[in-house]
């Protein structure tokens, strides 16, 4: 049987936390079963009661006092001596992910995202807001953009969510502002504009023709096959989409790598490229000609009309001649290494590169460098070569050691 004293402090800690309540179980807990037992029944309260950012204090004043340290924290963490500072920041890591999955168990992605974004273990929160459905309160869905897009916990789904609410105008905006530095994500944000663009229109097209009383397109039908023999779709100047995010979305097309999303975009350029010479927007080389000159891209990266898109490529180098002081001169030069390269045509790529790039800084290109090139092409013989003509040390002994047989 309980004596008189341990059932108060019991049926103290079990009431309503309120602050009076609260400060008389912890009393009591302390004066009747010590120290540890008192933080335990703190925490326990904490936890129970949903204040997650008292009871990380909490855990973390369970850790002092277990590890034999000061329970008020003075001066810095790094002031510790070793290992008692190495055992701490263990549990205050253990604490932060704890109270970080309470939280997402909660279904509170915002506030769990800086105690995991502490950790650097942004694995969960990704998780958990892959699997959230999206809410319909406009100030939830804003905080899960901002943690998940533009803090970067899962800049895809981030993108989406600025797509589906938002619009195009605002996700485009979104990506100009903060490119995601992952290739692999770029190129899932750019297909996802892809295919958002490529069923707006191709529905925006599908009312024009039935208002107009025409036949019916056959379901599935390719923009390119809504537009053949229509050209009255375009007359006085009409269009339908906005032309901009049209052109915008085509120029980032040479990103995606999915072939379905590729070939969406070739069905956008065919519909800009029958859109007025006014609502055409100007490009820059290679690219000036916006809807065609990347219509022919995509193309010959789908295996369609390769030789004529690499020929008409190499055209556009004698244009403009490359300079390593003008970086936007190069730009037909590293346009013709990325299709190159796409196509597995390894070694071509990497003479124009020599050729046309090598004095060029490898952070002004949008295109592989030469030692990756040659590198991923397993060429380190032509690396060697190049490296040492154009007095590159570090890459010509690379090189010579992975070119050289391993003992």
């Amino acid at each position: 049987m309980r004596d008189a004293k341990t059932r108060d402090a019991q049926d103290i800690a079990e009431s309503p936390a309120d602050p009076a309540s609260r400060l008389a179980s912890l009393e009591a807990s302390l004066n009747q079963e010590g120290p540890a037992a008192a933080i335990d029944r703190l925490v326990k309260d904490l936890e129970a009661a949903g204040e997650y950012r008292l009871l990380l204090d909490a855990l973390l004043l369970k850790a002092r006092h277990e590890l034999g340290l000061p329970l008020i924290q003075v001066g810095r963490l790094t002031d510790l001596p070793e290992p008692d500072r190495s055992r701490f920041e263990e549990r205050y890591v253990e604490a932060l992910r704890h109270v970080g999955r309470l939280l997402l168990e909660a279904d509170d992605i915002p506030a769990a995202w800086p105690y995991f974004q502490a950790i650097g273990e942004p694995g969960p929160v990704a998780e958990a807001i892959d699997r959230l459905q999206p809410p319909d309160d406009q100030d939830r869905v804003a905080r899960l953009i901002e943690v998940a897009f533009h803090q970067g916990a899962n800049i895809r789904r981030g993108f989406d969510l600025i797509l589906e609410n938002y619009g195009a105008c605002s996700a485009i905006t979104s990506l100009e502002q903060l490119a995601p530095a992952d290739e692999a994500v770029r190129a899932l944000c750019v297909e996802r504009l892809i295919r958002h663009l490529h069923e707006q229109l191709a529905d925006n097209l599908r009312h024009d023709i039935a208002r107009r009383g025409q036949p019916k397109a056959p379901e599935g039908a390719t923009i390119a096959e809504l537009v053949a023999g229509r050209d009255w779709l375009f007359s006085d100047e009409s269009y339908h989409i906005d032309v901009s995010h049209l052109s915008t979305v085509v120029r980032w097309s040479v990103m995606a790598t999915d072939p379905e999303a590729v070939d969406l975009a070739i069905d956008l350029t065919e519909y800009g490229r029958r859109l007025s010479p006014r609502l055409q927007y100007e490009g820059t080389p290679p690219f000036d000609r916006v809807f065609d000159d990347h219509g022919i891209f995509l193309k010959a990266t789908r295996g369609r009309d390769v030789d004529e898109g690499i020929a008409h490529f190499r055209a556009k180098l004698a244009e403009v001649e490359a300079a390593a002081d003008d970086p936007e001169s190069t730009l037909p030069a590293q346009a013709l290494v990325n299709l190159l390269w796409r196509l597995d045509r390894g070694d071509e790529a990497i003479d124009v590169a020599e050729s046309q790039l090598a004095a060029l800084p490898e952070s002004m290109l949008v295109c592989p460098p030469i030692a990756e090139l040659c590198q991923r092409a397993g060429r380190m013989d032509r690396l060697a070569e190049i490296a040492g003509r154009t007095n590159q040390p570090v890459h010509f002994l690379a090189a010579r050691i992975q070119e050289a047989p391993r003992a």
